[in-house]
């Protein structure tokens, strides 16, 4: 890995959540000297997002970016994460940042790994026979946010609420459902993100897993992807679970992230 294939994946962390707050009815994007903030204005806190804006050295740095957050997020009733990779802080405040982001009510809750592709492996066995549906209507969108929320043990309404917006699908956005007996089983969305494709909402039903759903929607909208804006590059942010799928594909790891999340209010 290299500083700049960090700085990268940061980068491309905060573009993509910049798209899906932007594509939310009530979503804000702020920037501030310490902190960048993706509002998505809804109550999964996983949409509500704030990231360093460059790397810092002091607690004080890190402190005034994450008080800065929380300053924005109390004016309203969400849960909110903040999100940053080890590699952003000097090796000191990496042992001390579980105990000051925990000091502000932030608590770890999601790890990934930063990976990248310049172009992807070609497949080890057949693909899935899946229907392959691009979101272009409600039904589609409902299906995403149907797959995820399901995934992430998240009620419906609230996956809805977060994911199922007509503004996240515009025109940076490519997604996919793909479908086994008609019914939506594995989930894909590509992001135009500063050139590069971002790879999100990632997401199989526990039934379908280990059959190579997720690869078989994953190459099919990277396809189309390219097809829509000549872009073979990709990067994404992988839990434990998908890692392995997708070092397989061609991806390799970059860095790794940390989002550390606040209750909503009412918690």
């Amino acid at each position: 890995m290299s500083r700049a294939e960090i700085d990268e994946s940061h980068a491309q962390f905060r573009g993509a959540w910049r798209l899906f707050a932007l594509g939310l009815p009530g979503g804000e994007v702020v920037e501030r000297t310490d902190v960048f903030i993706t509002a998505g204005g809804v109550a999964w806190s996983l949409m509500n997002m704030a990231f360093l804006t460059r790397p810092v050295e002091t607690e004080a740095e890190l402190e005034r970016a994450v008080d800065s957050a929380a300053s924005y997020f109390a004016q309203g009733p969400n849960g909110w994460a903040f999100t940053l990779t080890p590699d952003w802080l000097s090796p000191a405040l990496r042992e001390r940042a579980d105990t000051l982001l925990a000091a502000r009510g932030l608590k770890p809750g999601m790890l990934t790994t930063g990976m990248v592709a310049d172009r992807l492996r070609e497949p080890v066995r057949p693909l899935a026979p899946l229907d392959l549906r691009q979101v272009r209507d409600e039904w589609g969108r409902n299906a995403i946010a149907d797959v995820n929320s399901a995934s992430y043990d998240v009620p419906r309404a609230l996956g809805r609420e977060a994911l199922a917006a007509p503004g996240i699908y515009g025109p940076e956005c490519r997604a996919f459902v793909g479908c086994h007996d008609g019914a939506p089983a594995t989930t894909t969305a590509a992001l135009r993100v500063d050139g590069v494709v971002y790879i999100a909402l990632v997401a199989t039903l526990a039934e379908h897993r280990r059959q190579g759903a997720a690869e078989t929607v994953l190459r099919r909208t990277l396809e189309e992807a390219k097809r829509a804006w000549g872009l073979e590059r990709t990067v994404l942010h992988a839990t434990a679970a998908g890692a392995p799928v997708y070092r397989r594909m061609g991806y390799r790891d970059v860095t790794t992230f940390c989002s550390y999340f606040a209750p909503p209010k009412e918690a």
